[in-house]
């Protein structure tokens, strides 16, 4: 008869998940980085990080009777063109003339659900299996370092964009674990590193944000500034972003062990179609209530309504395109200063080009003297500044 262990691995495999690993519960090997991380600011305005990092210190701050963790990955690699037939009589943007790109994981419905739902029903499984095993889901949801567990469990090594990679899916996964109070037999962890001398994820980031291998500076990521900071775009950042306009895949489109990563077959992880095109115009526009229905259980509801409109009108002062302008102007009065800022900043894109300067010059003057806002007035201020 097959093991516990095994046979638990099966039911994973079943529920859908592409890999699976089992970690002892022992403090995580790589906290010391991560309190150095810490240290640096390496984590920006993520205060959630510093104010829960000594939880991270080991797994029973999670679960404290926890002997062992089950962690999974999904493999969400998708082949472009496919999207979900549920979502094809759904408004789309492909003949939109001015979309933008969004990171591939945010193509689809929120996974903290998918990836939570299943671990659930693992959990059922073992405890019909193991009356009395308690245990507790984890999806980016607690303080753990997932990361670390998952290298302990066998799935993958850290490649030197963070991610953690596998020979045969790459990093296009999702990670979830779940931790148990059963001693269960532990897989061998993955102590080689398969990057060698490889340094395309390092070379082609946009911005650099990789001080040294293996350490990002998310104050730097655009996967950050799109989707975690709150704030105004710093301005060294904003012509870096280029048309993404939620998180970015570059050091991941780049790497080699992505290139023959399988597409998935599961089909609650294809694409929304008005995901895979975003409308730039059409979504600068949208109200609050309009902004809630559009993205209602996607990941692009992170930054809310004025983060993600402030990313919009970035990618369009970056493409440049005389189209946007009519859209930006009336962005240009939006109630949230976040939006109004990066309207004033996208128009001054155009205004240095020499384009349209007569009527952009005005309606930012006239912005500028109903503006009370301090930090849009200096964003008005530095447009007008750009004009050609």
């Amino acid at each position: 008869m097959d093991s516990l262990e095994e046979r638990l691995k099966a039911e994973a495999r079943r529920l859908g998940f592409d890999l699976v690993g089992i970690a002892p519960a022992v403090a995580p090997p790589g906290y010391s980085r991560f309190e150095d991380w810490l240290r640096r600011g390496f984590a920006g305005d993520m205060a959630y990080m510093e104010k829960h990092h000594a939880a991270r210190a080991a797994p029973d701050s999670v679960l404290p009777d926890v002997r062992s963790l089950i962690v999974v990955g999904l493999n969400y690699h998708v082949a472009d063109g496919r999207v979900s037939e549920a979502t094809r009589s759904q408004p789309s943007a492909l003949s939109a003339p001015l979309t933008g790109r969004i990171s591939r994981y945010a193509r689809i419905r929120d996974y903290h659900d998918l990836v939570r739902q299943r671990l659930k029903l693992l959990l059922k499984w073992l405890q019909e299996e193991v009356p009395g095993c308690n245990g507790r889901v984890v999806v980016d949801t607690a303080p753990l370092l997932e990361r670390d567990y998952a290298r302990l469990a066998g799935l993958g090594w850290f490649g030197k964009n963070t991610m953690l990679l596998n020979k045969r899916w790459g990093s296009w996964y999702f990670l979830g674990a779940l931790l148990v109070n059963l001693a269960l037999r532990p897989d061998s962890p993955h102590d080689t590193s398969h990057c060698g001398t490889c340094t395309a994820c390092l070379d082609a980031c946009p911005t650099q944000a990789f001080p040294e291998p293996g350490v990002l500076d998310a104050r730097k990521c655009i996967s950050y500034v799109t989707i975690e900071l709150r704030k105004p775009i710093p301005l060294e950042l904003r012509e870096k972003l280029g048309d993404w306009v939620f998180g970015c895949d570059v050091c991941q489109d780049v790497c080699p062990w992505n290139r023959k990563v399988p597409v998935t077959k599961d089909p609650e992880l294809l694409p929304l179609s008005f995901l895979e095109t975003p409308d730039l115009l059409q979504w600068l526009s949208l109200t609050r209530e309009q902004f809630r229905e559009r993205f209602r259980g996607t990941p692009l509801t992170r930054p809310g309504r004025a983060g993600l409109l402030r990313n919009v009108a970035i990618v369009l002062g970056n493409r440049g395109d005389p189209a946007a302008i009519p859209a930006l102007l009336r962005a240009l009065n939006d109630d949230e200063s976040l939006v109004r800022g990066a309207a004033a900043w996208a128009l001054g894109q155009y205004l240095r080009r020499g384009t349209d300067t007569g009527r952009l010059k005005q309606a930012l003057l006239d912005r500028l003297t109903g503006e009370t806002d301090l930090s849009v007035r200096e964003e008005l201020e530095r447009a007008l500044s750009s004009a050609a």
